[in-house]
């Protein structure tokens, strides 16, 4: 046997054994596993650190995606087109309109004396310039003239949208007609779990007496709950529009996770409603971030 310096005699070591190999084999590919796990990890969160906020909805025919501001005007038209028991088509017509003449922006200014969602003007007799500032007032000036119009549900999208706007480029609506119904769809329930928003940290923690405020003054529903969560109840297709309407407003109104029909949505997760067999079927479950 072989001897060291100060004359220990020390075993001789053979081949490990095939036990030995094994175990390190398997070792070394689970140790392999984990770096390329927390690698992806990382690799995921610097990527959605650098991503820019976004909203989005995916149709059989297109892929939608919209700032967080503009997914929140068209939720907005969205909810007033259900508080008033218009369809998902009366909701597309609008979004359709709004994309053309402000591209889903409240704006302060336009054409002339025009301003809002819709480019409405006072001197036309919208109303007044704070009246059409506000997303419900214009939602309903509009659906207000949109149900006047003879055949609106049946007749061209870009026909209708022009005798309510009488708009200088009376063929210009019909371009946005496939993304305003994907929005629609998504946002008055007709196509439930597919409005998801990816979103930064929130920059201040909301009060959930302002969210109830909103979907009250938007939806004309009560609310309930307690803290940092709000409680509605509603079924079906209206369900899945108070549901959407939180993801599309969570941006601003400081949503974290929403819950309806044995679905998910959070802030943390965006990408996809998650199933959640256990939940509530007739509630709808809004949780608000509580600390920065």
């Amino acid at each position: 046997m072989p001897r060291t310096p100060a004359g220990l005699i020390l075993a001789e070591q053979g081949p490990p054994s095939p036990r030995r190999r094994r175990v390190v084999r398997v070792f070394v590919a689970a140790l392999v596993l984990v770096v390329a796990a927390a690698g992806w990890v990382g690799v995921r969160t610097i990527l959605a650190s650098l991503s820019p906020e976004a909203c989005w909805t995916t149709s059989p025919s297109a892929r939608v995606e919209v700032t967080p501001e503009q997914a929140g005007n068209a939720a907005t038209i969205s909810a007033v087109a259900v508080s008033r028991g218009l369809s998902s088509r009366a909701a597309t017509i609008a979004i359709a309109t709004a994309l053309q003449e402000s591209k889903l922006r409240n704006l302060r200014y336009g054409d002339r004396d025009s301003v809002g969602l819709f480019q409405q003007r006072p001197s036309q007799g919208w109303g007044t310039v704070e009246q059409i500032l506000d997303p419900v007032y214009a939602s309903n000036a509009f659906y207000n003239k949109l149900v006047k119009v003879k055949d609106y549900l049946t007749r061209p999208l870009t026909e209708v949208a022009q005798e309510v706007q009488r708009s200088g480029a009376p063929a210009a609506y019909a371009q946005h007609e496939d993304e305003a119904q994907a929005l629609a769809a998504a946002l008055t329930g007709a196509a439930p779990a597919t409005l998801v928003c990816r979103l930064d940290p929130p920059s201040a923690v909301p009060a959930a007496k302002d969210l109830r405020a909103a979907i009250t003054n938007e939806f004309g529903t009560p609310t309930a709950g307690s803290g940092g969560t709000v409680t509605v109840a509603a079924e079906g297709a209206t369900a899945w529009a108070l549901a959407s309407w939180a993801v599309a407003h969570a941006d601003a109104r400081g949503v974290s996770r929403v819950e309806v029909g044995g679905r998910t949505w959070s802030r943390s997760d965006p990408q996809t409603w998650q199933s959640t067999p256990s939940g509530p079927q007739d509630t709808v479950t809004i949780t608000l971030v509580t600390a920065l």
